[in-house]
């Protein structure tokens, strides 16, 4: 390939909307191009990268026996109400009507489809199965941002495992995280396996792959002192020992003007301290008044709301809506004494006694409140967010908090969906049981943005050699130069024949900027071809990573180079 032919639109200066690091050095790179709010268009550069991405991902699927199909994106939406999911996804779901009326959904993740094709199988004698895809999936992302960090259309490798029995979904789920930790090292990603929330997918286990990032949105919890790890959707921590003394009578009393947690707490030490408070939110369940209860020094994590309850989705309650409902404003709410409305409460408030709530009416509270005894608690759960510092629930050893991107996601998903679509297959005994499923996603342009967010410096991307546009740059520093050019083209020619991925930068431009695009781009190693090397038989090597320079003879540039290239692709694991 020579560059003078190819289509790299670089670009000097940064996208003016551009945050994070990929986004700002993809667009800088000629690798994508912005269509729409969360839509690119892939450019050759960016194809030449996930192209390689997708063959790290189907070499890998195929070594553990995966099968690759392609299903339909546009479904009818009669087949994600049979799976409950059509409104469990809400606003996400791309939702559309043909001419005739009929109502289709864009999928966003396919395990209906495959749980339809898994119905053919009739005998525990076909499974295990693995099956895969590498396929574009919708999105409707109320804010896509941070380029191909969240966007509204994506490819995706979802695969799917297809047992039996649970031990059997084990040793699925089991393949796929090992897999996966290949795929991601060789794709350079250094990534950390979390507990996580299963979500709308459902099931019993999940694990997300984290690159840590400061552009990612995703918090970890980690412990400094053993192995546990989790998504803070997810993440415990042991609670600290609270004195609450002995049981007393509840009492009610004023607080006037005082409605936050820290103003109570500076009126009232002695009774009234973050910890020693029931903090009452109002939420609305799937559309039902909720009271969600909490310590007065713990706040909320929606998605544990979400899985303690089973709901599709869940908002706060507005102002109005919570005056109408308890006859008081947020800062003078409680649960003591409420009726008809359920209360779920944190499990740090279980035991609880000489607590002090709102009221229900302004500037009124209450103190000695005994939980157990003055508040009716339909469900206790664990609902609080993890803070950084608090003790790890295995060893009490302090928790770390840190930002992250999710570049996979593993699923133990059980028999929701086969049972919802039929899939049944008959055991050795001749029962019909339901297939157990597991589901297993990457994000594949995700990825390559991650690459990016790990592996750059303020020259621009240093892409690993496993996943890199081109392997090598051979850079003209005189194409108007016959003899320059000729020696550069033979040597193009002879790196190619080893097996090299190479590109022949040809242009008519200065050297600095032939340099500061190579550069930019990140290919892995430049060769510098001129006139006056060339008189003394020589080329000079710079490796990206680093920028390290040295002299090589004409006739050691494949040897060395291919060595080099070797090493690399070694090091990824490929």
């Amino acid at each position: 390939m020579r560059w003078s032919h190819a289509f790299i639109p670089t670009l000097r200066d940064d996208p003016a909307d551009a945050e994070a690091v990929s986004h700002r050095l993809l667009v800088r790179g000629g690798f994508i191009r912005q269509l729409a709010a969360g839509s690119y268009s892939i450019l050759p550069l960016g194809q030449r990268v996930r192209l390689k991405i997708i063959e790290i991902i189907r070499q890998e699927m195929d070594a553990i026996g995966g099968q690759e199909v392609v299903l339909p994106t546009l479904h009818p939406a009669d087949i994600w109400r049979r799976s409950d999911r059509y409104d469990l996804m809400g606003e996400n779901l791309f939702k559309l009507k043909d001419r005739k009326g009929v109502e289709l959904v864009l999928g966003m993740t396919e395990e209906e489809i495959f749980a339809i094709l898994a119905s053919e199988l009739s005998s525990y004698r076909d499974l295990p199965q693995i099956w895969y895809q590498i396929h574009t999936k919708f999105r409707d992302e109320p804010r896509p941002k941070s380029g191909l960090l969240r966007v509204r259309e994506f490819t995706m490798k979802d695969s799917y495992t297809l047992d039996v029995d649970r031990p059997g979904l084990d040793a699925g789920f089991d393949l796929h995280h090992a897999a996966y930790r290949r795929i991601f090292a060789r794709m350079g990603l250094e990534t950390t396996d979390v507990q996580a929330s299963s979500g709308a997918m459902g099931g019993t286990e999940s694990v997300e792959f984290i690159v840590r990032s400061e552009a990612g949105e995703d918090w970890i919890v980690t412990c400094t002192g053993c192995g546990y790890r989790a998504n803070v959707e997810k993440a415990v921590s042991a609670l600290d020992a609270v004195d609450d003394g002995p049981p007393g009578s509840i009492e009610r009393f004023p607080t006037p003007g005082l409605r936050t947690i820290a103003d109570l707490a500076a009126a009232h030490p002695d009774v009234a301290a973050p910890e020693r408070q029931i903090k009452t939110l109002v939420y609305f369940v799937d559309g039902e008044p909720t009271l969600v209860l909490l310590r007065g020094d713990h706040e909320l994590q929606e998605q544990k709301l979400l899985d303690a309850t089973g709901a599709a989705a869940v908002r706060p309650a507005h102002p109005e809506e919570i005056r109408d409902l308890l006859g008081a404003d947020p800062g003078s709410l409680g649960a003591v004494g409420v009726e008809g409305i359920p209360v779920i409460a944190d499990v740090a408030l279980r035991g609880r006694v000489n607590m002090t709530t709102g009221a229900n009416e302004d500037d009124w509270h209450y103190r000695g409140v005994d939980v157990a005894r003055d508040i009716d608690v339909g469900v206790w759960a664990d609902l609080r967010s993890v803070t950084s510092g608090e003790p790890c629930v295995d060893c009490a050893s302090p928790l770390e908090l840190w930002k992250g991107i999710e570049v996979g996601h593993i699923f133990k998903l059980g028999t929701k969906f086969s049972e919802a679509f039929g899939a049944y297959v008959q055991d050795e005994d001749g029962v019909n049981r339901p297939i157990i499923m597991g589901s297993y996603g990457i994000g594949v342009e995700r990825a390559m943005a991650a690459i990016v967010e790990t592996s750059h410096d303020d020259r621009g991307i240093i892409w690993p050699v496993s996943v890199a546009p081109f392997e090598v740059v051979v850079t003209v520093l005189r194409a108007d130069d016959p003899a320059t050019l000729a020696a550069a083209e033979d040597l193009d020619r002879r790196l190619r024949d080893a097996g090299l991925d190479v590109i022949l930068d040809d242009r008519p431009e200065r050297p600095g900027v032939k340099f500061a695009d190579a550069e930019l781009v990140g290919i892995p190693f430049r060769i510098t071809v001129g006139p006056r090397g060339l008189e003394g038989g020589s080329v000079e090597l710079t490796v990206r990573r680093g920028m390290g320079t040295e002299e090589l003879g004409v006739d050691e540039v494949v040897a060395r180079l291919t060595e080099l290239v070797e090493d690399g692709r070694a090091a990824a694991g490929g």
